[in-house]
């Protein structure tokens, strides 16, 4: 690791209880973070890297990670059983948007798209990954939580539309300037989900949430569900009314498109 970026680290202005653990390059920082929660970890620590070497993202997707952008894992410690600790991605939603929507010329194009992507103008931002493992009582042992953030660069090559914070008219600023901001914001928002539970969150997403109301395409594994977006439950799962006139459906986990997917930006 460069002097100057350790030097970068340790300038850092984190919120209480949050510290960094900064390297120059890594596989990912989500397997440095399960490797530091094993051995202990508080919660609040920060895994921070210039770049990663293999990235990935939900359902072991790659997530391309050039040096310029955003890739940092946070160690939580909730203490909670899997299903609420899956909320943590709504929480991390919320302190993506808001970092977004402070610093960037029009925060109005800001959108949560479900189940954790955050769009800018309709293209993806921004990349969640939340792993956990489980405690013998059975909650979670803890949670990490990778979030990647495009600052100056994005993908051209993918199946949906993509975009960055400088694209979209973002102040010059660099990854840690950015990570003040998201550490911030992400503070706030877990504190608030740890004091009060899910529906100030959801309500917050809510607000936020792309296509709600309107037609959407969901991927499951083995079929697409064509439906109106009516609803998202009270434990964050999608709630669908399919175009068929068949029961409203509860939809855990899945790919949500607003066009054929061959068409589709998002």
């Amino acid at each position: 690791m460069s002097l100057s970026f350790e030097a970068e680290a340790a300038r850092l202005r984190l919120p209480p209880g949050f510290q960094v653990k900064a390297f120059d390059s890594v596989g990912s920082t989500n397997d440095e973070a399960k490797a530091l929660s094993r051995s202990g970890a508080p919660e609040g620590t920060i895994v921070w890297a210039r770049r990663q070497e293999s990235g990935r993202g939900r359902r072991g997707r790659a997530w391309t990670s050039p040096e310029g952008n955003l890739y940092s894992t946070t160690i939580l410690r909730p203490g909670l059983a899997p299903a609420e600790a899956a909320q943590i991605s709504f929480v991390a939603a919320l302190a993506i948007a808001e970092t977004a929507e402070s610093v960037l010329p029009d925060p109005s194009g800001v959108r949560c798209k479900w189940p954790n992507d955050v769009l800018v103008h309709d293209r993806k931002l921004s990349g969640i990954l939340l792993e956990s493992e489980p405690a013998a009582d059975g909650t979670v042992a803890w949670v990490v939580l990778g979030v990647g953030i495009n600052l100056r660069h994005f993908p051209a090559t993918a199946d949906y539309g993509a975009t960055s914070l400088i694209a979209e008219g973002a102040p010059a600023m660099g990854p840690a300037a950015l990570l003040e901001v998201y550490a911030g914001h992400l503070a706030n928002w877990y504190g608030l989900w740890r004091a009060h539970g899910f529906g100030p969150v959801r309500d917050a997403w809510m607000a936020r949430a792309k296509g709600l109301g309107g037609p959407i395409l969901v991927r499951l594994a083995d079929r697409t569900i064509p439906g109106i977006f009516a609803d998202l439950d009270s434990d964050g799962v999608l709630l669908l009314d399919p175009t068929d006139g068949g029961p409203r459906q509860r939809i855990a986990a899945g790919d949500v498109f607003f066009a054929p997917p061959s068409a589709s930006r998002v």
